[in-house]
């Protein structure tokens, strides 16, 4: 539940990030620059493209820090069986975490079921591999009632956690988004606030409404921010 996150020493607030590179650009030099960052900072996870798990598994190794990677990003459109086998593979090669992408359109179009399904098939594989399963929500695409469907359906895919958004796609994370969804999950699946998040402030904002994690390529800045108020 919302937290005051003042009260949040800056190693606490770094388990809570997910430090991100899922730029297109990204190479494999940076994601090295990234696992650094990670064990230095002590993050929660890093989160990288599909093809980066096995070089991020092996910088971490040894690490508290988890390897977080994608599944039907950032569209949401793929196949429920493509999802899966990225999953799956990804997972084998010793991902902990998967954030997937819903089917947006189906959604919109009311198709409840199909969307259950979806998240269903892939949440099937996380928890056989014993890994995490965030569903990406893309709330910038969404009525405040696609919103609440989707965190409703989530929860009934057992899925761990919902999340704000892709941050390529219909804008980011805010603050009432994240209310909205604690509000529906309550204890049921932590919410990860992730798109547009660069500061401290940003920081607090999403965790004092309701999130438990968030995603940002901004993490080791937020948390110089911290330290240097100690």
């Amino acid at each position: 539940m919302p937290v005051n996150s003042a009260n949040l020493g800056w190693p606490d607030l770094a388990r809570m990030i997910d430090h991100t590179n899922l730029r297109p650009e990204s190479t494999p030099k940076q994601i090295v620059r990234l696992c650094q960052e990670g064990r230095e900072f002590g993050f929660a996870a890093v989160v990288v493209h599909p093809c980066y798990v096995s070089l991020a598994v092996a910088q971490l190794q040894g690490s508290a820090v988890k390897v977080a990677t994608v599944a039907g990003f950032p569209l949401g459109a793929d196949l429920t069986c493509a999802k899966c086998f990225e999953a799956e593979e990804t997972l084998r090669l010793g991902a902990a975490e998967i954030d997937m992408v819903l089917n947006i359109g189906a959604l919109k179009s009311g198709d409840r079921d199909a969307v259950l399904a979806d998240i269903r098939s892939v949440v099937e594989v996380a928890h056989a591999h014993s890994g995490l399963l965030k569903v990406i929500l893309e709330t910038g695409l969404l009525t405040d009632d696609e919103k609440k469907a989707a965190c409703e359906i989530s929860v009934q895919a057992k899925a761990d956690f919902v999340k704000t958004s892709t941050g390529f796609l219909g804008g980011g994370a805010t603050v009432a988004d994240v209310a909205l969804m604690r509000r529906v999950v309550g204890n049921a699946a932590g919410v990860k606030a992730s798109g547009g998040i660069r500061t401290l402030a940003d920081a607090e904002a999403m965790i004092a409404a309701g999130a438990s994690r968030i995603g940002t390529s901004s993490g080791v800045s937020i948390i110089r921010e911290r330290r240097s108020q100690s």
